[in-house]
């Protein structure tokens, strides 16, 4: 009888012991799964190359602040007969309105860089939304036309920044070469980081204000064209049609025609 009873208590024991264990299971499985569901949550890339056969690249030149040399940066792309992109502040814009547009005037892409500079990902929706508006609306007054490039100050964004800038049909743009002009190095140094990197489809990054950026840039478009490269606007650059973006940023056609598009543009 003794025997039974300690069998008994034995069973009650084991009995607790695997209704905490499929408790605990639950409970794991539950967190597992919600860790797998933030794990697969797919991250947002803007664009910082484009997928391209053709030797072809694109400069750009982001403007938040000064414009001493904006003449000088148009003067050197006019004689070598180079359309580039400038990513313009609507700060800037308020300040400079000739010049925005005469960037337009001679054919160069004019693009977002946000309305006041701001760390876009510590804004809401809404606050994006507020700050490519704002600085679309200035420039669509100066120019005639909103722009369709928006750039993420200090190259900062998010999953947010991404998606609200294409929801209102633009194209998030950073680089995949860095001039870095705004660390001053010399001119030559430039070039050769330029050269080191440069493949079709790359997007260079350099500044409207930098202290060796006027001396350099005749220096880089040499480079640029003795390499066999055609050196043209992101606007068109940039695929026509679907398109993805890779873990580097690359922009990629999704089928064969936005390439075809491309071209026939």
């Amino acid at each position: 009888m003794k025997l039974l009873i300690l069998t008994r208590k034995k069973l009650i024991v084991m009995a607790c012991c695997v209704i905490m264990a499929v408790i605990t299971l639950f409970v794991s499985l539950g967190s597992y799964g919600r860790a797998i569901e933030a794990s697969t949550t797919e991250r947002k890339i803007p664009i910082y190359n484009v997928d391209k056969t053709e030797k072809v690249c694109s400069i750009s030149f982001d403007a938040a602040w000064g414009n001493e040399q904006t003449q000088s940066l148009l003067d050197i792309l006019d004689k070598y007969k180079v359309k580039s992109t400038f990513f313009l502040v609507g700060e800037w814009v308020d300040k400079y309105p000739d010049d925005v547009k005469k960037i337009s005037d001679k054919g160069h892409d004019v693009g977002n860089h946000s309305d006041t500079h701001a760390h876009l990902p510590q804004l809401g929706n809404d606050g994006i939304l507020k700050e490519l508006q704002g600085c679309n609306e200035k420039i669509e007054a100066i120019t005639g036309k909103c722009p369709t490039l928006f750039r993420p100050p200090y190259g900062d964004y998010n999953n947010a920044v991404v998606e609200v800038t294409n929801s209102i049909d633009m194209y998030c743009v950073q680089w995949n070469i860095d001039s870095l002009d705004w660390k001053d190095p010399s001119p030559q140094d430039m070039v050769s980081r330029i050269k080191n990197n440069l493949c079709s489809g790359s997007i260079i990054l350099m500044h409207n204000g930098a202290k060796n950026t006027p001396e350099a840039l005749p220096m880089i478009i040499e480079m640029i064209q003795s390499e066999g490269y055609k050196i043209v606007p992101i606007s068109e650059i940039l695929l026509k049609g679907e398109y993805k973006t890779d873990v580097q940023g690359k922009m990629i056609a999704v089928n064969s025609k936005s390439e075809e598009t491309t071209k026939a543009n």
